[in-house]
């Protein structure tokens, strides 16, 4: 079976200068790349750390 094709997103914190990165999430959890250099390599998080991140940007 073929990969889903990710959707990239940016936050809507991000100045419109375009330095910041972009994420998708896919079942496996959430990948990370740069704005600026999207054909570079991506970062793979599995989901329990993603989560784990996020939180500890709340607090």
């Amino acid at each position: 079976m073929a990969e889903p094709t990710p959707h990239w997103y940016t936050s809507s914190y991000s100045a419109d200068a375009g330095h910041c990165v972009e994420v998708a999430h896919l079942a496996e959890g959430p990948l990370v790349r740069d704005s600026q250099n999207r054909t570079a390599s991506m970062l793979a998080f599995p989901s329990g750390e993603w989560s784990a991140l996020m939180r500890s940007t709340r607090d």
